[in-house]
């Protein structure tokens, strides 16, 4: 059954839960009951003011009963089907068990969203769990005061004969190793309560430099038109900066910031992104700009009806990540390294060549990016000086892009945490060999 043929069935679903017959709703929409009887079984596309008239009848909102309504949960039921590669092979469609049973299907993709959120979360523990340099210390230190108490106690309960003397001092290292064990479990608890993202527990100018990005949602309305006036203002209110070096890294973001709203005015660039996409290159020839100068400004740019939320990773020539905007769908590292396969990398050994590919970082669902990505001096060129370069990659989900007529790349988001096999590019073994 189309997908666009759906709306019918959800009509006929929703009148018979009232209890109501068939001529009864066609009389009170205004149509004959034959009419209505075709429309149900999907022999006749409705739309506009008849619309309207059935869903104020049945009490739910137009878009309960079009095929809009239907289309992410029909894509989530088809991302159902695809996470078990061990399903049993059916002829029915999707769209076919939508329309026979919509209650159930909208349950399974209720789930199936419910089962991603919970791997995604895994999967960041995970990724904090091995690369956390505090929460490794605080671990070590657990440990080694438990066996440290183990064995104490095993030389009280294995030797009777201990002279009082050194009995008492057993005692006193058993009671001084208890009570830094309560120390460093309570603190570690704490920790992990806290979570990484608390502004307390910023481990570096970086943290908080993202901290403060997040906070504004990467979007600064009093700098645009390059008002670079407002820079103090906005530090001096910022309390999650914590550090001076924190300061100095955001200073440094919004005097770029101020440089790029000022060069790429806010609705020029909305008005250019809705009408050719959302293609840097397209961008940046428009305002005689750089490529990434283009990508972060679609970075920074605010929630715009017609104008695609994107994601963007940039990284030094060690391959550090030094800048992180994320996307719902693309998981980023918050410690460690990242994918080898990312574009990002790819162009560092290929310095200004602009790179586009099709990624997709979760095989077990529909979620593709189209990734741009670019490496470019990160100062102006300067004789007997050799240049360093920094590689950016913008995300844009692919159905705002042109879609690519060869596969997806699949990768994943560090080799610890990655489900892919034979990866020519892992660098350790990863925990997930056998995926979820």
């Amino acid at each position: 059954m189309p997908q666009g043929q759906l709306t019918g069935t959800r009509i006929r679903e929703r009148r018979t839960m009232q209890g109501m017959r068939q001529a009864e709703l066609a009389q009170k929409a205004g149509i004959s009951a034959s009419y209505l009887n075709l429309i149900e079984h999907n022999r006749r596309r409705i739309g506009g003011k008849l619309l309207l008239s059935l869903a104020e009848v049945l009490g739910v909102e137009p878009s309960a009963l079009s095929e809009g309504a239907e289309a992410a949960m029909i894509a989530t039921l088809g991302e159902a089907r695809a996470a078990d590669p061990n399903a049993a092979q059916v002829e029915e469609t999707p769209e076919a068990f939508a329309g026979r049973y919509p209650g159930w299907a909208e349950l399974l993709a209720r789930r199936h969203r419910r089962v991603n959120e919970l791997e995604r979360t895994v999967e960041t523990l995970t990724d904090r769990l091995t690369h956390d340099p505090y929460l490794a210390a605080a671990l070590h230190e657990v440990l080694s005061t438990v066996t440290a108490i183990r064995s104490t106690a095993g030389i009280l309960a294995d030797t009777p004969e201990l002279e009082p003397e050194w009995r008492d001092r057993f005692h006193r290292n058993v009671n001084e190793d208890a009570a830094r064990l309560a120390e460093s479990a309570q603190a570690l608890v704490s920790y992990l309560d806290e979570g990484a993202e608390e502004q307390g527990n910023l481990a570096s100018p970086q943290d908080e430099l993202e901290a403060f990005l997040k906070e504004a949602d990467y979007h600064f309305a009093d700098l645009e038109g390059g008002k670079g006036t407002a820079v103090d203002g906005i530090l001096s209110k910022a309390q999650v900066l914590q550090s001076a070096a924190g300061k100095a890294s955001a200073r440094l973001y919004l005097d770029r910031y101020v440089g790029d709203s000022k060069d790429m005015p806010l609705e020029p660039v909305v008005a250019t992104l809705k009408a050719m996409g959302p293609d840097p290159a397209a961008l940046a020839q428009e305002f005689n700009v750089s490529l990434s100068r283009a990508m972060r400004r679609m970075a920074e740019l605010p929630a715009v009806e017609g104008v695609p939320r994107v994601g963007m990773v940039s990284c030094d020539a060690s391959g550090t990540l030094i800048f992180r905007k994320p996307v719902e769908g693309f998981a980023l590292p918050r410690f460690g390294a990242a994918c080898p396969k990312w574009p990002l990398f790819q162009a560092l050994s290929r310095p200004m060549v602009p790179i586009r590919q099709t990624l997709r970082q979760d095989a077990r669902g529909e979620a593709q990016f189209t990734a741009f990505a670019i490496s470019e001096p990160a100062s102006a060129p300067s004789f007997g000086q050799e240049p360093l370069f920094n590689a950016h990659m913008l995300l844009v989900p692919i159905e705002h892009t042109d879609r690519s007529t060869t596969p997806p790349q699949d990768l994943g988001v560090s080799c610890r945490i990655c489900p892919l096999k034979a990866c020519e590019g892992r660098r350790e073994p990863s925990i997930l060999t056998e995926g979820f």
